[in-house]
């Protein structure tokens, strides 16, 4: 089973971050959501940061602003990942170099699409 972090993980499951926690648990992922704020993401665990996952992922897949994810690179780097997906809107320039500066493989996509699952069926 895949295990998939999903930075920027939403309580509101109006959000893609929430939506993609549901879309990746239907896919058969293992998921750890990650979201600072949150005890609990659709009855999940959640975990307040990348360096605290009690396994390495094989995708950690970001829903956060560009100026936030930029302060996560290095901890997700230094966990460790198979791939990196940067979701729409995550991909700016200073994004990318810095990534791939600390040698993280980026894919640019939805992460939604990418499964093989519409964002509208959540």
């Amino acid at each position: 089973m895949q295990r998939v972090a999903v930075l920027g993980a939403s309580t509101d499951r109006s959000k893609f971050g929430n939506k993609a926690v549901r879309a990746f648990l239907q896919q058969g992922y293992s998921v750890f959501p990650v979201n600072p704020k949150a005890e609990f993401v659709e009855g999940i665990p959640a975990f307040p940061s990348v360096g605290e996952l009690p396994d390495r992922p094989d995708v950690v897949s970001v829903y956060l602003p560009p100026p936030v994810l930029l302060g996560q690179l290095a901890d997700i780097a230094n966990v460790g990942c198979g791939e990196l997906w940067l979701n729409p809107g995550t991909a700016t320039p200073e994004v990318m170099r810095q990534a791939q500066s600390l040698g993280l493989k980026v894919v640019v996509d939805c992460s939604l699409l990418r499964i093989g699952v519409s964002p509208d069926e959540f």
